[in-house]
This record gives C-alpha cells, sequence and structure tokens, in this order.
C-alpha cells in the first residue's frame, strides 16, 4: 500500500520553533503500518525531536534499507533529502554519502531484520568509522513484513503468535556496539516518550555514530504473553540507567530543584545531556560499567534503557580520512578534477 499525502492544514494558533515551523510542518505521509504499531510512535518521538532542536528539513537526509522500521522515513520531515537503500545496506549507502556532503544532518532508520541479519556486516562498519549519525534501531524480535518469523534478536525462550519458542540466542544490538566501540549508546521504549524524545535530540547533536535501540512491539506478531518485545513485558521489565534530558546550546541551560545526583556530559557541538543517575556508581562514560549494567539486568530479565554510554572525544569519520571540511556538492570543479597531471603525481607517491 502507497502512502497516503496528509492535508496541508494548521491550527493558526500552533506553535513554532525558533524557524517558525509546527510539529506539523515535521511530519510526512500518512501512515500505512498497522494501528498500534510502536514504529509510529517512534515516528512522533522523531518528529518532537526534530521540532524542538529546529533542524532545517532541507538540511537532514533520512535512510533506511528495507521492513516495517524503514517506512518511518516516509513519515516524518516530507521535505528532507531521503534514500530507502536495498534490505541491509543502508549504513554504508549513509557512510558514502556523509562522506560526500557532511553539511546534512544524516538520521538512519532501521530495524532488528534489517540491521542484525543481512546487514549485521554493514551496521558494525559504520559503528566502527563512526560514521557521523543518528541510527535508530527499531527493534521488535520479529520479521513484520513477512509474517512473524523470529528475528536475531528475539530472546530464547521467548514465543511466536503460533506458540513455537525460540531456541537461538539473540544478538543485543547496544552490547554490539558497546564491543565495537560505538560512541554513544542508548536504548528506549516506543511507548515512553518522555525518554526517548531527549535520547534522540542528544543523538542528532552527537558528533559521531549514536545508536539508539527502541524496543517497538508488533502488534500484529509479536504483542501476546510469551513475548519479550510486547508492550506489557517491556513495561514490567524496564529499568532505566539514567534519567536524560537534553537540553539544546541556544537555550538557557537550567538544573532542576532536586536532590538527586546530576551529571553533565557535554557534546562536540556544545550541547549537553544532563543525566540524573538511579544508581550512585553508574557512570555513562565508562564504557565497561555501561556493559557490565546492561548484562546483570539481562541477567535478571529486566530491559536497560536510558542514555547508556556517550564518548564525548570519539573522532568521527572525516576526522580518521582526514576528508576537506566542504562537502563536495560546494567544491569547484577545478578542485574535484584537477587533471591528468595532479593524478600522476599522486600516482608516484604509491609507486
Amino acid at each position: 500500500m502507497t502512502s497516503i499525502a496528509k492535508p496541508p492544514v494548521k491550527h493558526p494558533s500552533s506553535r513554532t520553533n525558533a524557524l517558525g515551523l509546527t510539529l506539523r510542518d515535521y511530519e510526512g505521509a500518512m501512515s500505512t503500518l498497522c494501528a498500534g504499531c510502536g514504529h509510529d510512535s517512534v515516528t512522533a518521538a522523531l518528529v518532537q525531536a526534530a521540532w524542538e532542536l529546529a533542524l532545517e528539513p532541507h538540511r537532514a537526509a533520512k535512510m533506511s534499507g528495507i521492513g516495517c522500521s524503514s517506512k518511518t522515513t516516509a513519515y516524518f520531515m516530507k521535505q528532507s533529502h531521503g534514500f530507502n537503500s536495498v534490505h541491509g545496506r543502508m549504513p554504508s549507502v549513509t557512510s558514502g554519502a556523509a562522506a560526500a556532503n557532511r553539511g546534512l544532518t544524516y538520521i538512519g532508520i532501521s530495524g532488528d531484520g534489517d540491521s542484525l541479519s543481512i546487514g549485521l556486516g554493514q551496521l558494525s562498519h559504520a559503528i566502527r568509522r563512526n560514521v557521523n549519525m543518528l541510527y535508530v534501531l527499531e527493534n521488535n524480535g520479529v520479521y513484520g513484513l513477512t509474517k512473524g518469523q523470529f528475528s536475531a534478536s528475539a530472546d530464547i525462550g521467548s514465543t511466536s503468535k503460533k506458540g513455537e519458542a525460540n531456541e537461538q540466542a539473540p544478538i543485543d544490538p547496544v552490547l554490539l556496539a558497546l564491543t565495537l566501540g560505538a560512541t554513544f549508546v542508548a536504548r528506549s521504549f516506543s511507548g515512553d516518550k518522555r525518554q526517548l524524545v531527549p535520547i534522540l535530540k542528544a543523538g542528532i547533536a552527537h558528533r559521531g555514530f549514536a545508536l539508539v535501540d527502541v524496543i517497538s512491539p508488533c502488534v500484529s506478531f509479536n504483542d501476546h504473553e510469551g513475548s519479550t518485545k510486547s508492550y506489557a513485558y517491556t513495561r514490567e521489565h524496564e529499568v532505566e540507567a539514567v534519567h536524560a534530558d537534553f537540553v539544546p546550546l541556544q537555550r538557557e541551560i537550567t538544573v532542576p530543584a532536586t536532590d538527586e545526583v546530576l551529571r553533565v556530559v557535554e557534546l562536540h557541538d556544545g550541547a549537553q545531556v544532563r543525566l540524573r543517575a538511579t544508581a550512585k556508581d553508574y557512570d555513562p562514560t565508562d564504557r565497561e560499567s555501561a556493559y557490565a549494567h546492561v548484562r546483570a539486568c539481562q541477567s535478571r530479565h529486566e530491559i536497560a534503557t536510558g542514555l547508556l554510554f556517550v564518548d564525548e572525544d570519539g573522532k568521527d569519520m572525516h576526522d580518521h580520512l582526514r576528508t576537506v571540511p566542504t562537502p563536495l556538492v560546494d567544491l569547484p570543479y577545478e578542485q574535484l578534477c584537477p587533471g591528468k597531471a595532479a593524478m600522476e603525481k599522486l600516482m608516484e607517491r604509491y609507486r
């Protein structure tokens, strides 16, 4: 089914952001996903985050692969650039786009099937290269487009809609990202917009690869008793590592009146994430502690959510490749194609 365009109607009293745009300006086409799908809640959070950050839609690029999750890009920021790639290939396509034009904000949307099966190698190298992008992994534990087979993130013992139990160990995207050196790792729940929106804002502002794993229940095939990716299971087993409240650089930063321990992590662009730790010894800048925390939650059949790890000093892909600061699209032809003599001089270095 193709997407349906929303009627361009705005309420005259709608609030506007710093660009003079309303929330409606950040929406896309009408969703064709199942009613109640967690992915639509993720879309709403992305719309809210982009509006609050006052992102210029024409300066953003939405990237996706194949699957229910990859339809999300059609449902927000309709005036943005976009590319729907082959199954599992979104990370490499985004890497190429970011290498050519570093002036855009890249938002990649994928799923557990798209990322952790056919696209696992692609995801791993995007993390390793620290591509400057927000990577939202809408995680429901099944292949929703092909009638609910278990995906690589399905937990051992979780049951399908027909009652069959999964016997294979899952791949946890958060543990994978921490192991491979991701500089921003978070997990949230599609039904918790209050937590998800600031995490998405912080991920967009982060310089480098920002993975946000979102437990997003499939209401058609994986929202039943016996599923560990259902609404009920997630709400009952969620453990928030830290309470995150993202404050953009352009706004006044205030500290709430609270007796809780406050930890401020400054990102590369000067924006900050305020963290109120629920555990006194939790440090979101300690990779090993973050890994141990997620594993400990798993052993108790809990889901660790919140901003789990951030490295504000990591080098991104452009730093490693020493690319030019100007997007290739803005370079004059003479610099992009300097001629035969310049090519021969370059090749002499490799002889």
